[in-house]
């Protein structure tokens, strides 16, 4: 078990609503930007003199901007139905995880500047002044939200938490208290194309190895292309794929996927990443111009399709913004969905596959390859409950297991109350994956570790798979604290990877017929 400077919470078979301990999360918080982190994002470089006028200017604004936030601050009765649902507030017990308190902390303001009874009698309705101390709540509860919406899933009149807090960490940005890993992030981004800084010839080096370790593995040579211009699709993916593990070896998976597919596809330097940590702190303008690199890249190089990597809220900033941000994309094959997820693209291929000989499909697999893992699933927040795939209702749920059925022979759920829309949140999405916040990120992680502990004991699972380079990002860090190995997690293309069978592949007999000519 890793070493923690902080208890780290007893795992349960089920969650239990703990009792409140007032304040118990009141010293946790991020890092404040730096002077040039902030200004490279068109925000003051460190908190304004006129703090609070120009805070109150800036909720007006996003008021005007944004109906259904003005919808969100309005509508709440304190039915409680959110109380509970909040992974933070399972794992920390601080009231003010509790999602509509956390909302309180902008609805108490809200009332206090934008309500008739909240001008003329603010104790009746609990509305407050934007002080100093309600300044540092903010700072400090709005990064103890992950913006993962399970809240909305329970909440009776759709309450969306995320766009409340999104809400909040612009304000804050625009008074000169930005985050600073996010903000670092984004100007990354800016500068040089992707989360991680990574330069073009440092992409290009990690790809070449790539091709060399899959023609050692296969004896096939597959190609990992970067700004191959007249490529017909581009394939948008997070940075951390390029080294990480486990995301690398998705990336290797669709690679392997797209060679066999005999697709003309390539990555691109300028927008190599899919991440859009602009929605993280809520801005549109910051969401938009990392959009518009996509659009930049495919017009250069001249693709018919956009294929979106393993990215969680990438691929809810893709389905549901990206026309909106970086549109139109007439200049795109309309035959195919725009944008796609790679796995549609898999599991568009294993349909099609389905009923044919083997000799005549496209994706032939070996599932004994995973032999060695029993499999589960985690539903990542942002494709389960902020977008689709597939051409059906519930294909964010369905079409990654059927992918992992497809390739595996042993796979089992974790229980239903923690899955599909229901789902657990990692705890480290919504911009907080980062070190000062471990302790927040290890208890958040609570309510999916119990779960996962369950299906380990009933079932015999020995990895948990993955679409999202946060999640996967996070658990390999947080599994240690709760006494599991971080190789516990896989890519969900990694798993087609090891089943894939490519043709002309090397088989172990082949090796060794290989050996013993040269003998």
């Amino acid at each position: 078990m890793a070493k923690a400077e902080f208890e780290i919470p007893e795992l349960k078979e089920y969650p239990e609503i703990p009792p409140i301990q007032p304040g118990a999360m009141a010293h946790s918080k991020p890092y404040v930007a730096k002077v040039d982190f902030q200004e490279a994002l068109g925000f003051p470089g460190e908190l304004i003199d006129d703090w609070h006028d120009k805070a109150i200017e800036a909720m007006g604004d996003l008021l005007g901007k944004y109906r259904s936030l003005q919808v969100f601050l309005d509508s709440c009765v304190k039915c409680g139905s959110c109380t509970d649902k909040c992974h933070y507030y399972l794992g920390t017990s601080d009231p003010k995880n509790m999602p509509v308190a956390r909302q309180d902390l902008l609805r108490k303001v809200y009332r206090r500047h934008f309500t008739f009874a909240g001008k003329y009698f603010p104790k009746l309705v609990g509305a407050t002044d934007l002080t100093e101390e309600v300044l540092e709540d903010w700072y400090n509860y709005f990064h103890q939200c992950s913006q993962c919406r399970r809240c909305s899933v329970f909440c009776p009149y759709g309450i969306d938490t995320a766009e409340i807090s999104m809400a909040a960490r612009e304000i804050m940005d625009r008074i000169g208290l930005g985050q600073k890993y996010c903000n670092e992030i984004i100007g990354k981004v800016f500068r040089i194309g992707n989360n991680l800084g990574l330069p073009g010839p440092a992409l290009e080096d990690t790809l070449e190895g790539l091709e060399e370790d899959v023609m050692d593995e296969t004896g096939v040579e597959v190609k990992y292309p970067l700004d191959k211009k007249g490529a017909d699709i581009l394939l948008v993916t997070p940075s951390a794929d390029f080294f990480a593990e486990p995301h690398v070896d998705g990336l290797i998976g669709y690679g392997k996927v797209f060679h066999e597919a005999g697709v003309n596809w390539t990555l691109s330097s300028k927008a190599s990443e899919a991440a859009n940590f602009g929605m993280f702190i809520g801005s549109y303008e910051n969401m938009r111009k990392i959009s518009l690199r996509i659009r930049e890249a495919a017009l250069e190089l001249g693709v018919k399709r956009i294929v979106f990597g393993e990215c969680g809220h990438a691929w809810r900033v893709a389905y549901s913004f990206l026309n909106t941000l970086a549109g139109p994309w007439d200049f795109l094959d309309q035959n195919y969905p725009i944008p796609q997820h790679v796995c549609e693209f898999t599991y568009d291929l294993i349909k099609k596959d389905e009923g044919k000989p083997e000799e005549e499909k496209v994706l032939k697999f070996d599932k004994s390859e995973n032999d060695d893992m029993v499999v589960t699933f985690h539903d990542s927040c942002n494709v389960a409950r902020a977008s689709r795939m597939g051409d059906f209702p519930g294909g964010q749920f369905v079409i990654p297991r059927e992918i992992i059925k497809t390739v595996c022979n042993n796979f089992a759920d974790m229980d239903p109350d923690t899955v599909y829309e229901k789902t657990f949140c990692c705890g480290g999405g919504g911009g907080l994956l980062t070190d000062e916040l471990m302790e927040l990120r290890v208890k958040g992680a609570k309510p999916r570790m119990e779960a996962l502990k369950n299906v380990i004991e009933e079932d015999g699972v020995t990895h948990m798979a993955m679409i999202c380079a946060i999640c996967k990002a996070q658990f390999t860090k947080i599994l240690p604290y709760y006494g599991r190995g971080m190789d516990m997690i896989v890519s969900l293309h990694q798993l087609v990877s090891n089943a894939i069978v490519l043709t002309g592949q090397q088989t172990e007999d082949d090796e060794e017929e290989t050996e013993a000519e040269a003998e």
